[in-house]
């Protein structure tokens, strides 16, 4: 039987030092890495939520919870001016006020939380929703772009540390659910 380490030592190498150079490594490197690949980066959410579909639906939330907005604005204005006064005229006030003031601000506190958690429930309820009805609209737009361009791997940036911004489909993704109808 032959030994795979003197099999590698005396006949592997030689044989793969004479063929690098006869060939100029360029066989070698070929056989080594393969075929090129033509590799790209996508951000999937990126490419779903900066559509003109994802857009148009974001400004239907807008105009859906301007109302609470507004209210949470105020609300937050008017906790700041209890706020301000409590610390300002505290050495006036009596406990009484102070409690009362204290109250008030604990009051609209739990209105403004409402009110926000209101509001990011719809929005992530809506944008759920959106990402369920639409990932068909962008498999497919997804899978337009890499046939077109030829990709052999698409990473999804995700999962990438490093890459250069030549790399990233993201934009033509994007450009394809924009033209599907």
């Amino acid at each position: 039987m032959i030994n795979p380490t003197v099999f590698r030592s005396r006949v592997l190498r030689p044989w793969l030092a004479a063929l690098v150079l006869a060939t100029g490594g360029q066989v070698l490197a070929q056989e080594v890495a393969g075929p090129p690949q033509k590799v790209a980066v996508l951000d999937m959410a990126q490419a779903l939520f900066n559509s003109d579909k994802a857009k148009a639906v974001d400004q239907e939330v807008q105009a859906q919870t301007a109302e609470d907005q507004a209210k949470v604005r105020a609300l937050a204005e008017e906790a700041t001016a209890l706020q301000e006064k409590l610390q300002k005229d505290a050495a006036v006030m009596s406990d009484d006020d102070k409690r009362k003031t204290a109250e008030q601000i604990q009051e609209i506190g739990v209105q403004y939380n409402f009110l926000v958690e209101k509001i990011q429930k719809l929005v992530q309820d809506r944008r759920q929703q959106f990402q369920e009805t639409y990932a068909p609209n962008l498999i497919q737009a997804i899978t337009e772009v890499v046939e077109a361009e030829n990709y052999d791997i698409v990473y999804r940036s995700e999962a990438v540390l490093h890459y250069r911004s030549a790399y990233d489909i993201t934009a033509k993704v994007t450009e394809k659910l924009n033209a599907q109808q």
